[in-house]
Parts: structure tokens; C-alpha cells; sequence
């Protein structure tokens, strides 16, 4: 098997593993929630805290790929996702906030380091479509998540569906060893892991260069709605629409499916059809629309209309991931695609934090989904906007 192809597999694996663990917060927070004595909304803190320390160890996480290499440095992070479960499933407030920074930390450098290792093997005529199928992981771990977590579970507890989920992420930890040899090359033994200039370097590359500037700063909404979608969906149809934890569960699952199919979809359409610019303009607008559809979910709604329109959702706001980080490995300087995607991913995951603790303190201030969805709905529609009026737009030929 050429070494592409083993990339793409590989880091699609170690992507997978390490949504499903981020998401078991999210998904089994209706059935944690009342025994540990906190209310579910408050997941949304757990997320924002796991995502600020996803983007700090983002940033730092160039030094960790030049000195370790992208594999292995995936490796060690999927290897932590599974010791926050471990952490979680002691069910004490401290214990998940402790949990939530280590998923975090684990959490952060995956697509930096996949970016490394995929934009040194994969032939620039399928940039756009081999990111997208790397980045379907996110969407097939949620979706993972979202069908098995809830059913898991009501038949052996949430900490039993956290334990399962920890020893899957150990089991591809170990799995990955093989691959490690021939994919990690190139290393700098020599380079230091921590300074100032290094954690501030992959954000000065983002910020002098326009098109890595308007990427990132795009990210931070369409992060942010992705979240919004996961983060809360499985508790608003569980709680205010009236539907059985199982089948807001499937909605989900149904939603990130759309996710798999609309990333693989979108990358060839920016590979053959569409300016990628253009086309992350297009989503953003859709997404928001969706957005606006959700929040008016209401008990009389029935679920073949929600599922089509969780279908609509998925389609578009967790399915723009793999043509953003195609296009920021393009215009990354050769052979600093990982920190460049560490520097934009940083902005993603401020997205990631602000708005589901906006979206949590709206909610607990108006008890409201639809003000939430609505505020997340206004944020996409301008940033899809921004792309769509051409100010600054790179030219078609530029923009593939």
C-alpha cells in the first residue's frame, strides 16, 4: 500500500477515535447529569474548557510534530482522550473538569499533525478531497457516538459507555504502532518543545498572510455552529421537543452521517466544480438557515421533519472542515503545513469555547434553544457573506 493511502487510513482512524471520545460528554450528559448532581446545559462549560485547552495544545504542537513526528505524536494524544474517560467515569464535578483539559490536551494536535503528515503525501490534484476524507473522522465519531453512547448506556451505565470508549482509544493507540516507522521521517531531535516564539510563530504565519487570515477567522464561526449542533442538540430534543434520549440520539447520529457523506462530497466539488472560497461562502449561508430550522423544533414537529432537517445541519455545518484545512495547508509555507494548521486551528477552537458558553448562557438566561440556534445563525450568515461579496476574494484561478 503506498504511503497516501496508509496516511489517509491511519490518521482517519486516530480522527475517529479521538470525536467519539470528545463527544461522550455531550452524549451521555442526560444520563450523567443527575448523578452527579449538575444540570445538563452545563455541558456546555465541559465543551469549552475541553476546546481552550485543545487550542492551546494545538498551538504548541509544531515543536511535537518536528521532534516526535506527526504519527507518533497522534499516538500520545489519542492515548490521552482515553484517560480523560478514565478521569470522567469518577463522576465528581473536579474530576470532569479535570477530564475536560486532558481530552483537551489530547485532543488539539490531531489535525495539525494529520495535516503534516497528509500534505507531504498526498498529490496536490486531490488536496481538497483527501483532507475531507481524513476529516470525516469527526463526523463518523460523533455519529458513532451519537447511535451507541445513548442505548450503551441505558443497558451498563454512562461510566460503563465512557470505559468502552477509553479502551477503543487505547486499542487504536496500539494498533498504530506498526505505521509509525515509515510515515514518521524526517524528525528534529534537536528541537525544543516550549518557547514563547515557537507557541507564537504558527499565529504570526496565519495572521500575515490574507487568505490563512480570512480562513481562520471564517473558522471560528463555522466552529463554533458545529459545536452549537453537537453540544446541544441531544438535550433540546431530549428535553423541550419530548423525544426519547435513543431517538435524540439517532438524530444525531443521523446529522453526522449527512456530516461523512457532505465532507466527501464538498472536497470533490472544490476540487472539480467550485472556487473552495466561494463554496465555504455558500455553506455558510446554508448552515445558518439550518441553524434557524432547529431552533423552531417544537414537540408537534414530527421526527421525519427533524431528521431530514438534523440531515440538512450535518450536511453543512460539521461538512466544511476538510476544504478549510485542504486550503490552509495550501497556502502554508512548504513544509510548515502543521504549524500553520495549529496556528488556524487555534482560532477554530477559540469558535469551539466562545460560542457553546455564549450559546449556555443564553440558554440559562432565556431558557431559550431558539435564541441560541438564532445568535449562532446571525455569526455564520456573516461570515458566509464576507466570502460571497468578492472584497478580497482570490481570484478563481488562485483560489484551487
Amino acid at each position: 500500500m503506498d504511503q497516501a493511502r496508509l496516511a489517509l487510513i491511519i490518521t482517519l482512524a486516530i480522527q475517529s477515535l479521538a470525536a467519539w471520545g470528545m463527544m461522550a460528554g455531550p452524549v451521555l450528559a442526560p444520563l450523567a447529569a443527575k448523578d452527579i448532581g449538575v444540570e445538563p446545559y452545563l455541558v456546555g462549560v465541559y465543551v469549552s474548557v475541553a476546546y481552550a485547552a485543545a487550542a492551546c495544545a494545538g498551538l504548541a504542537s509544531g515543536s511535537f510534530i518536528a521532534r516526535f513526528g506527526p504519527l507518533r505524536l497522534s499516538q500520545g494524544c489519542l492515548a490521552l482522550v482515553g484517560a480523560a474517560l478514565l478521569l470522567a467515569v469518577l463522576g465528581t464535578p473536579l474530576a470532569l473538569l479535570v477530564a475536560a483539559v486532558v481530552v483537551g490536551i489530547g485532543y488539539g494536535p490531531i489535525t495539525p499533525a494529520s495535516s503534516q503528515l497528509l500534505a507531504r503525501t498526498t498529490p496536490p490534484a486531490r488536496l481538497n478531497l483527501v483532507f475531507s476524507l481524513k476529516q470525516t473522522g469527526v463526523p463518523i465519531g460523533n455519529s458513532l457516538a451519537g447511535a451507541i453512547l445513548p442505548s450503551l448506556g441505558l443497558v451498563i451505565g454512562w461510566r460503563g459507555a465512557a470505559l468502552v470508549t477509553a479502551v477503543l482509544c487505547f486499542a487504536v493507540t496500539a494498533a498504530a504502532e506498526p505505521l509509525r516507522r515509515p510515515l514518521d521521517v524526517d524528525l528534529d531531535r534537536e528541537r525544543p518543545l516550549f518557547s514563547l516564539g515557537q507557541l507564537a510563530g504558527p499565529l504570526r504565519l496565519v495572521l500575515a498572510s490574507p487568505e490563512l487570515r480570512r480562513l481562520a477567522l471564517t473558522s471560528f464561526a463555522y466552529a463554533g455552529m458545529q459545536t452549537s449542533l453537537t453540544t446541544f442538540l441531544v438535550i433540546f430534543l431530549n428535553g423541550p421537543v419530548g423525544l426519547s434520549v435513543v431517538a435524540a440520539g439517532v438524530a444525531l447520529a443521523a446529522a453526522q452521517g449527512a456530516g461523512v457523506l457532505g465532507r466527501i462530497f464538498w472536497g470533490h466539488i472544490a476540487d472539480r466544480f467550485i472556487p473552495p472560497m466561494r463554496l465555504l461562502g455558500l455553506l455558510g449561508l446554508t448552515m445558518s438557515v439550518c441553524s434557524v430550522l432547529v431552533g423552531s423544533f417544537a414537540a408537534g414537529w414530527p421526527f421525519a421533519a427533524i431528521l431530514a432537517v438534523c440531515c440538512a445541519f450535518g450536511g453543512t455545518a460539521t461538512a466544511w472542515n476538510g476544504v478549510q484545512l485542504a486550503q490552509v495547508a495550501k497556502h502554508a509555507p512548504k513544509g510548515r503545513a502543521g504549524e500553520v494548521t495549529g496556528g488556524s486551528s487555534f482560532v477554530t477552537f477559540l469558535g469551539v469555547v466562545v460560542v457553546p458558553a455564549v450559546f449556555s448562557a443564553l440558554l440559562g438566561s432565556f431558557g431559550s434553544y431558539r435564541i441560541g440556534y438564532t445568535a449562532v445563525a446571525v455569526l455564520t450568515l456573516l461570515s458566509g457573506i464576507s466570502y460571497l461579496a468578492g472584497k478580497g476574494l482570490p481570484r478563481r484561478g488562485r483560489d484551487r
